[in-house]
């Protein structure tokens, strides 16, 4: 709630004249899907000074606070977790189905609530004007909905593709039980919001759980772009199709004709090196350097020497249970390879880690001061719990092997290194079959691959093997050549700098100097 809030807003004055155009900027979401957000929000503050510029975002990254606080950005903290599993895993009873359920609900109706708390407390002084907008990711919806409230406008900004799509038989039910508004939307005049928006992203505002919202607490229609007392659609009111910015390359996805006419495909969006580590000595000797030097930075501060020392030849990124861990030392028994494993500080991981640890006479641990780091199997797995930033590690490395998730997957392309992935759920799977397409991976891993069921040796030779046998292909020169042609590609493109063009041109109100 309130109480919550990591900064005190500032007062805007009674007079719309006179007071700062406002920014807010909602993401909701891991770190893949968060950070990226936060990247441009850092841009547009630092372009655009006569704006008030917010951050919304779940209090798991607070990290980025003082980065944030920083850029002039006010960072507002809502308590919900990143992310929400869409189902649980496993055989469980109807009755821990009812209250996993009924808790998501508790937590998705808390949300909305802190959602509409932080907005109404942005806009308290002054109804929307030209120029205020509402930037969302695509899970953060709630935006939407409350830009219409306040009458702002709503820009989507997605480090991804969209990672959902409609139901198979959701225009067959649209156009049967909304038959005017289907119309609505058919007809629409040319950058006007249309059914390609709808079909492309919209589509889940319409959904029933969004209506109950709409009406029973923001007093708004059920329906977007209807009327709150017909519910008929609003002829007389069209709006411009939204902005949505895309933060990934040309090179890898192209820019269909079936896509709203609004969709901008910038380019990757990256944090700033020094805002992507956990140590605050290696952020502030990147910091430093990053003014006037165009050498890039290779060394750590001398807390982590060790991870430094490790990195001659090295790959690497997964994190996963315990299970994984046996099928890393397998890999690590039958092959040349050294491996650095970022764990992220998740704690089973971690536990795992340590109870590898205390069980093997030659393990080392903890290997830095700060304690945030081990290494196993005959000093050949590096485990780290801390951060450092894709962009600094991967161009060390021989191959990177990860998730699919947007943001490792962009760090990898621009680090011009092979991949491996094993996809898990949502756009990850688009991301490793795209990788696959792009010939800088080879066919994606099965979950089995890396996590087996069961951690008997059977299971865990059959992985490793698997895995070992998706490295060596990725480690052929055909590959390796593949992807730094990509990388030389990608490279030259300025995604941050494209999208804050957008936003500029299409967005946000220029500068005005106040009258004496």
């Amino acid at each position: 709630m309130r109480e919550q809030r990591g900064t005190t807003m500032e007062s805007h004055g009674d007079s719309s004249e006179g007071r700062r155009p406002r920014a807010v900027f909602m993401a909701f979401g891991t770190k893949g899907d968060v950070f990226p957000v936060a990247a441009i929000a850092a841009a547009f503050a630092c372009d655009q000074q006569h704006y008030h510029v917010v951050f919304i975002t779940h209090s798991a990254h607070q990290s980025l606070s003082g980065n944030l606080s920083a850029k002039n950005i006010t960072y507002m903290p809502l308590s919900a977790p990143p992310v929400l599993p869409a189902h649980y895993h496993g055989d469980i009873s109807d009755v821990d189905k009812a209250s996993f359920s009924l808790r998501k609900e508790l937590i998705q109706t808390e949300n909305r609530q802190e959602c509409l708390s932080a907005l109404e407390e942005i806009f308290r002084d002054a109804p929307g004007t030209e120029g205020d907008f509402i930037a969302i990711n695509f899970f953060a919806l709630e935006g939407w909905h409350l830009a219409e409230l306040f009458q702002v406008q709503c820009v989507v900004t997605a480090p991804y593709v969209v990672p959902y799509s409609a139901p198979s038989s959701f225009e067959r039910r649209f156009k049967q039980d909304l038959p005017l508004l289907y119309k609505y939307f058919q007809d629409a005049p040319a950058n006007m919001v249309s059914w390609k928006d709808v079909i492309h992203w919209m589509w889940p505002l319409f959904m029933e759980n969004w209506g109950l919202w709409r009406s029973n607490t923001l007093n708004l229609s059920p329906l977007p772009f209807t009327d709150p007392v017909t519910n008929l659609p609003l002829w007389h009111m069209r709006t411009q199709s939204p902005v949505l910015l895309y933060g990934f390359s040309k090179e890898i996805v192209e820019c269909p004709g079936y896509w709203p006419p609004n969709a901008h495909i910038c380019g990757f969006w990256f944090l700033p090196m020094e805002w992507q580590f956990s140590c605050n000595k290696c952020a502030e000797k990147f910091s430093l350097h990053s003014y006037g030097s165009l050498t890039p930075v290779k060394e750590l501060c001398p807390i982590h020497a060790d991870l430094q020392h490790f990195l001659r030849e090295s790959m690497g990124f997964l994190r996963n249970p315990r299970a994984f861990l046996m099928v890393l030392g397998a890999v690590i028994e039958t092959t040349n390879y050294k491996i650095i494993f970022f764990s992220s500080g998740y704690k089973p991981l971690d536990t795992a880690i340590q109870s590898i640890a205390s069980a093997s006479s030659t393990a080392l641990k903890p290997c830095t001061s700060c304690g945030d780091s081990t290494i196993l199997f005959n000093g050949r797995l590096f485990c780290f719990s801390g951060s450092v930033p894709y962009s600094w590690i991967f161009p060390q490395c021989a191959v990177a092997v990860h998730h699919a998730g947007s943001g490792t997957t962009a760090a990898a392309l621009h680090a011009g290194i092979p991949q491996v992935v094993c996809p898990y759920l949502l756009d990850q799977f688009y991301w490793a079959e795209k990788l696959c397409w792009l010939e800088v991976a080879p066919e994606p891993l099965q979950r089995q691959h890396v996590t087996p069921d069961s951690d008997d040796s059977a299971s865990i030779v059959e992985a490793a093997e698997a895995l070992s046998r998706a490295i060596r292909l990725a480690l052929t020169p055909e590959m390796k050549e593949q992807a730094a042609k990509i990388a030389e590609r990608v490279s030259s493109e300025d995604g941050i700098g494209e999208a804050l063009k957008v936003l500029k041109e299409k967005v946000a109100s220029p500068f005005k100097r106040r009258k004496d």
